[in-house]
């Protein structure tokens, strides 16, 4: 083999490497996700995928239930520049179950000072779990462009 051939089989190495740290690092440390494919929502013939999302449970009413003593489901519904509900209120030390789609393109779903970040994609269902252990409010914010107003995109959790 020749010595060049080997200083990059060791370049190659190392970057290989370093980038499988670097998914192990974001997994772990920083909980970063890819969608997880929890349910799809099924259009039926005839029908939008908006009507579809409003007449399939959870989605057909949308909000903050309790499912547990301090564990709450939270049902979310992106659409063009608005999170329905867009104003969420939770009780302090409560395990939230996050259940959340599109109804027409895809929106992100960030809650700041929180590692909550999830896409939320037409018609997929993604969820995930989060424990909010300090009260203050936070901004729910779009982090994926979806138009003129995405900037008008927000909402607010409020944890007492």
């Amino acid at each position: 083999m020749d010595k060049l051939e080997r200083i990059y089989l060791w370049i190659a190495t190392v970057m290989l490497g370093i980038f499988m740290m670097a998914i192990i690092y974001s997994t772990l440390v920083l909980s970063i996700r890819i969608p997880s494919d929890k349910g799809k929502i099924i259009v039926k013939p005839g029908e939008s995928l908006v009507q579809s999302v409003f007449q399939t449970p959870p989605f057909d009413h949308p909000g903050l239930y309790k499912r547990g003593e301090k564990e709450y489901e939270l049902v979310i519904v992106g659409q063009a520049w608005a999170f329905n509900p867009a104003d969420i209120e939770i009780p302090l030390n409560s395990t939230v179950r996050i259940k959340a789609t599109s109804l027409d393109l895809q929106h992100g779903f960030y809650i700041a000072s929180t590692p909550v970040n999830i896409m939320l994609i037409p018609g997929e269902i993604t969820v995930f779990e989060y424990k909010f252990k300090k009260a203050g409010s936070y901004r729910i914010i779009c982090n994926e462009y979806c138009g003129m107003l995405h900037h008008a995109m927000t909402g607010t959790i409020t944890v007492k």
